[in-house]
């Protein structure tokens, strides 16, 4: 009997022995797990975080894009913070945060296909903008080039179109018409001289001034004197003549008399509306 009971008892050690090595193996091995598993429930969360990162370096213009990449950050936070409040041990969560973190990866790929092409049309729609942008540069710096050369042109036209004169002489006409160089015994001064031919000037009655000075510089004038302006310059005249001018060179005599003619040089100077058109001089002895 005694027997028997000591080998009961040696039984039943051995079983203690190996049921404590049981379950001493099961809380080491259960100790790994957690230890593995707050590993894994690490590595998600720095999953997450990464990919809250990479939400802000998502950049566009588009205001309705950036309030989607406002209210996925804001799903990441919250994830984050379900993740840390749950126990690593749970792993039907665990395993759902991982599905939500593929999905929020794919919705980012997403929206990174979209800024590419928002970005990509952008400069598109820049290089337009600036192709014309240049294109309207080049059509106003173009109209001002040939505006410039139209206002030259006309300007040059202008110019053309303004009489010219040549050959003008002053003489001193007697009372019988004869000339002389002798003060006392003339009574007017002939001023006698051509308009040159000019295709382009306007045809039809042009009006030629005379201005005559004395030997001291003063201007001659008589009753018939009159005002005109040539070249935007307001003058006295001392006579004038109506010339019909149709383009072909023509010669024409102005007189100026009225007057008492001293000794000295007188000076004559013919004008049109255009300006100056010649000079003549003579000396009355």
């Amino acid at each position: 009997m005694e027997k028997q009971l000591k080998t009961i008892v040696i039984v039943l050690a051995s079983l203690a022995v190996l049921l404590a090595g049981a379950l001493a193996w099961i809380w080491i091995d259960r100790g790994g797990v957690i230890k593995e598993l707050n590993l894994e429930k690490d590595d998600l969360t720095q999953q997450m975080v990464r990919l809250r990162s990479e939400y802000d370096s998502l950049s566009t213009t588009n205001d309705t894009l950036n309030l989607r990449l406002m209210e996925e950050k804001e799903k990441i936070d919250q994830l984050i913070e379900r993740i840390n409040k749950t126990e690593a041990t749970n792993r039907t969560r665990m395993r759902e945060y991982e599905r939500e973190l593929g999905t929020l990866r794919s919705i980012m790929r997403s929206y990174i296909h979209q800024i590419d092409s928002l970005n990509t049309l952008t400069l598109v729609l820049r290089k337009d903008a600036t192709q014309a942008r240049e294109e309207a540069t080049r059509a106003t710096r173009q109209y001002q080039e040939l505006q410039t050369t139209t206002e030259e042109y006309a300007r040059q036209v202008e110019i053309g179109a303004q009489l010219k004169g040549r050959d003008f002489v002053m003489t001193g006409i007697t009372e019988t018409g004869r000339e002389s160089e002798r003060s006392s015994r003339i009574s007017k001064l002939k001023v006698c001289g051509s308009l040159i031919e000019n295709a382009i000037a306007p045809k039809g009655p042009r009006y030629i001034y005379l201005r005559i000075k004395g030997p001291d510089g003063i201007l001659l004038t008589n009753p018939d004197q009159g005002v005109f302006n040539a070249a935007g310059e307001q003058l006295i005249y001392s006579a004038v003549r109506e010339i019909d001018y149709q383009g072909a060179e023509v010669e024409f005599c102005i007189f100026f008399g009225g007057v008492g003619f001293l000794r000295g040089v007188y000076t004559a100077e013919l004008y049109t509306v255009d300006g100056k058109i010649g000079t003549a001089d003579i000396l009355l002895r």
